[in-house]
């Protein structure tokens, strides 16, 4: 992050809270021109800084209330097992996000469904079916307190 000077964290900072601010918005809150702040996002998307530009969707209005969090070990912890388990479990639409873990625990699912009984079916016939997984054990959300999706700049 080096490389990026007060007005590259101020335009990162205000698209990650609203990517839909058009360059134009960004000038006028930054008082710099267009084409400044056209150049520069391109140059952070360019860099990687901006990797994708999406749409974050309210999950009950899209019938995904369920949200799981799986604790996954696995019997062994070679890199083929490992790279297997992250490739299988990657084509699964219920898996939202794959986190490697250290510690006692290998990897850390989100998953969303739209009830138990979708949430059962996943575990039954999809998650529980890859090969050298040793435990699961899944835990519930019952209430959201905070979901931000922006990094603090």
């Amino acid at each position: 992050m080096t490389d990026l000077d007060a007005t590259d964290l101020q335009i990162l900072a205000l698209l990650q809270k609203d990517a839909s601010l058009t360059h134009k918005e960004i000038s006028e809150k930054l008082h710099k021109s267009v084409a400044a702040v056209h150049e520069r996002t391109r140059r952070l998307k360019q860099q990687g800084y901006i990797k994708k530009v999406v749409a974050l969707l309210d999950r009950k209005k899209i019938n995904k209330s369920l949200i799981a969090f799986s604790h996954v070990i696995l019997n062994d912890h070679t890199a083929k097992t490992l790279s297997g388990f992250e490739q299988e479990v990657a084509k699964f639409p219920e898996v939202m996000e794959c986190f490697q873990m250290t510690g006692t625990v290998d990897f850390i699912l989100r998953i969303a469904t739209s009830d138990m009984d979708a949430y059962h079916n996943f575990y039954r016939n999809k998650l529980a079916t890859l090969p050298n997984i040793n435990t699961i054990q899944s835990f519930f959300v019952l209430s959201e307190t905070k979901s931000d999706t922006a990094y603090p700049m």
